[in-house]
């Protein structure tokens, strides 16, 4: 079991060495899903299992539950034994709980790949609600589902084409392009 403190991972720069900030890099995620789910609810995320037995990707999602912000977030494996806990998350800035009353908005269930939902993860300029459904993607089953508002799913398209023009890495582009062509076929939009 890892039990960590947030705050000894918020200052991690470019010289940590790669195994801190890959750690680092995990939990801000954890904590990215859990705020953006529902409190009292134990709910599993399209965050992959970072374990690798016998040198293979462990097939497992991470599962996380809270149940109030100054109560750790406890999170596991649901294939593996990994699992752990993380204090001090709340008003981080991986803390995606809503902060305001917002106007509900009739949404949609999208079917998303693990590829699409780990793109999506990496998209730098979300605002927050598109953040929050980014990082709430639910796994049932084999199934990952992503649920937005037409706004939201609106916005992640456009940020997903103007990242894949900007992008210099062809791989990276390919991988942005294939998201876009996803989602924009779920929202039966047009590629232009």
């Amino acid at each position: 079991m890892l039990v960590a403190d947030l705050h000894h991972f918020l200052d991690v720069g470019p010289d940590t060495p790669g195994p801190a900030r890959k750690l680092a890099e995990h939990l801000s995620a954890i904590v990215a899903a859990a705020s953006a789910g529902d409190a009292h609810t134990r709910w599993e995320t399209a965050l992959p299992c970072r374990r690798r037995p016998a040198h293979r990707a462990c097939p497992g999602r991470i599962v996380v539950s809270w149940t109030q912000p100054d109560h750790p977030i406890n999170w596991c494996c649901s294939h593996c034994d990994d699992d752990g806990t993380i204090s001090n998350w709340a008003t981080s800035i991986y803390d995606l709980r809503r902060q305001q009353l917002s106007a509900a908005e009739p949404v949609q269930n999208v079917l998303v790949d693990a590829d699409t939902a780990a793109i999506l993860r990496t998209l730098p300029f979300l605002d927050h609600d598109c953040h929050r459904a980014v990082f709430a993607i639910h796994a049932h089953g084999n199934e990952l589902h992503l649920t937005v508002t037409d706004t939201e799913l609106n916005e992640l398209i456009d940020s997903l084409a103007a990242e894949a023009n900007h992008e210099p890495n062809r791989r990276r582009q390919r991988q942005l392009d294939n998201a876009y062509d996803h989602l924009t076929t779920a929202a039966g939009q047009p590629r232009w």
